[in-house]
């Protein structure tokens, strides 16, 4: 970029004395990276933990310090017990969100695309979308029994709603003109789907993945607590009851590492997928 203190002698002008140069103002909202600075934020957390139950400032009972967290899940880890809750709430994870995510990205899909699905699935979805899920598990165990097939039916009808109305709200948003340029060449429809609207509606997909694998793993929590023998939400009622809470606050460990391996998992294929951009 050219000096503006040269501009004027460019354009055969003197400039004025006194002219101050002016700062350039249009970098505001523009992310830069500070590498390092989340991880001093976590360990200065985890410091001032530490120190506000060693000094007495909190009730160890209440709230344990980092360390003894850390040594309880160390303690569960070689006992081979995490494994096991580890594994149960794993696979109930992967299959609900797996059903509900795929079901709910074909039915979004045919609301987003087709007037007739639209105008009789959107006034159900409208309709069910505020139900609080956990709350239809009872109904479930009623259903299918108390074993693994009501928990994963709770957990995908979870996701269901939520990936629905993602899916058709991101097909609404492909541009409009790319669709109509596209069919004026005579495009066969299902290329017009695949090529034009299923890629202009993947980001807005993509980032609703982030929010239906939160609120699995919020109900999967939850399923567990009410009814099940593995899993880390009843790893986390159990030591609760018993006032364990080094290894309650161990599953809750747990469950943030598991939440950021599912975000860093996604973030890799957001990257894969969206390559075109």
């Amino acid at each position: 970029m050219a000096n503006i203190d040269a501009l004027p002698s460019a354009l055969g002008a003197t400039a004025r004395p006194g002219l101050n140069e002016i700062p350039f103002r249009g970098g505001g909202f523009v992310v830069k990276s500070h590498k390092g600075v989340g991880v001093i934020g976590f360990i200065l957390i985890l410091a001032l933990w530490e120190i506000s139950v060693r000094a007495g400032w909190i009730n160890p009972i209440f709230l344990p310090a980092a360390s003894d967290v850390l040594a309880a899940l160390w303690k569960l880890a070689a006992s081979g017990e995490l494994w096991l809750h580890l594994q149960a709430s794993l696979m109930r994870f992967a299959i609900g969100w797996s059903l509900g995510t795929t079901a709910g990205v074909i039915v979004g899909f045919g609301i987003g695309v087709w007037s007739l699905a639209r105008g009789i699935g959107l006034p159900l979805v409208s309709a069910l979308f505020p139900v609080p899920k956990i709350a239809l598990l009872p109904l479930f165990i009623l259903w299918l029994g108390i074993g693994e097939a009501s928990k994963v039916a709770t957990i995908a009808l979870g996701c269901f709603f939520t990936t629905v109305i993602a899916t058709f709200s991101a097909i609404d948003a492909v541009p409009r003109n790319l669709i109509r340029m596209s069919q004026s060449f005579n495009v066969p429809t299902y290329a017009v789907l695949a090529k034009v609207v299923l890629p202009g509606a993947l980001p807005g997909i993509l980032a609703c993945f982030r929010i239906t694998t939160s609120i699995c793993l919020i109900i999967l929590v939850s399923a567990e607590m009410i009814g099940a023998e593995y899993g880390i939400g009843s790893l986390i009622i159990i030591n609760g009851n018993l006032m364990q809470t080094d290894k309650l606050l161990a599953g809750v460990v747990v469950l943030s590492v598991l939440g950021i391996c599912i975000g860093y998992t996604l973030t890799r294929l957001e990257r894969w997928l969206l390559r075109w951009r």
